[in-house]
């Protein structure tokens, strides 16, 4: 029992010194570094693929004709769920996990609904997905459940320093049951964002890195007042959202101002090689919001 015990311990140091270096690695180069420890450690390989956030990808739904995103929460073994269509691709067996009646309607009008938010707040280049899901531990779905918004955005590069940009926006909600017409949302949302800046007079800059902010509310639904599940959390994730942006420039601008300000470099040349460096990123930044 104690060799057990040591294994354990042992494995759970594994993990977290894998998941501190996977902390500190840049989001554009996340899914190489992941592969590689998975390399190092395999018998971790799990773990680590359920504990790191990845880049999402794109995948297309042949049979809607639209594109939607996959992550863990629409996959079946190799296979992806469309919110459009609700099918795997490619076919998943005879048991793969659809949502109930109830949760179907959810996501369809969720994906309709975000579907506009990300066009009004994301315009072209991105995508959008939602998946709703029942949650462990509780039957009656209409009392409990799970969600999961997703936003895709690749950023246009056909002009000044930017060679290449993705913005990724993550969203999932635990909702609980709390008394009568109340309910408690559990907000998790994770951005990671990227962006690859080049030119002659400023060298090579990647600025890639990612945030995680958590909030919890308890809002009551109304028929007669006209709020329900879907605004609540569509609320939540609009206010996560200019939250995290907000904090991510003010990031962004601060370090690179404190690496500009070690360079030896007078005061003028300073402080026009920063100017021109935070043209770029607020470019760049507004391009990928």
């Amino acid at each position: 029992i104690s060799s057990v015990g040591n294994m354990a311990e042992e494995d759970q140091k594994k993990l977290t010194s894998a998941l501190n270096i996977m902390r500190r690695m840049a989001p554009s180069t996340i899914e190489n570094s992941l592969a590689g420890l998975c390399e190092l450690v395999p018998d971790l390989t799990d773990d680590l693929l359920n504990n790191v956030d990845q880049p999402l990808s794109v995948e297309v739904d042949r049979k809607a004709e639209k594109k939607y995103i996959s992550c863990d929460y629409n996959r079946d073994g190799d296979s992806f769920r469309s919110p459009w269509s609700n099918t795997y691709f490619p076919p998943a067996e005879s048991d793969a996990l659809y949502p109930s009646k109830y949760l179907r309607q959810l996501e369809v009008d969720a994906n309709a609904i975000f579907d506009v938010y990300r066009k009004l707040y994301f315009e072209g280049g991105s995508y959008s997905s939602v998946y709703f899901f029942s949650v462990e531990g509780c039957p009656d779905e209409t009392k409990g459940f799970g969600a999961c918004w997703l936003i895709h955005k690749d950023v246009e590069t056909t002009d000044g320093s930017l060679r290449k940009g993705w913005w990724d926006s993550t969203h999932v909600f635990q909702v609980s049951h709390v008394k009568d017409d109340t309910f408690e949302y559990k907000l998790t949302s994770t951005v990671m964002i990227s962006m690859v800046m080049e030119d002659a007079k400023m060298g090579s800059c990647d600025l890639s890195g990612s945030m995680n902010k958590q909030k919890s509310e308890t809002k009551a639904i109304s028929k007669q007042k006209g709020t329900n599940h879907l605004i609540h959390m569509g609320t939540m994730i609009e206010n996560m959202d200019h939250r995290i942006r907000a904090e991510i420039m003010e990031i962004y601008f601060s370090k690179t101002r404190q690496i500009i300000d070690g360079m030896r470099l007078s005061s003028g040349a300073r402080n026009r090689q920063m100017d021109k460096i935070a043209a770029s990123l607020k470019d760049a930044l507004s391009k990928a919001k």
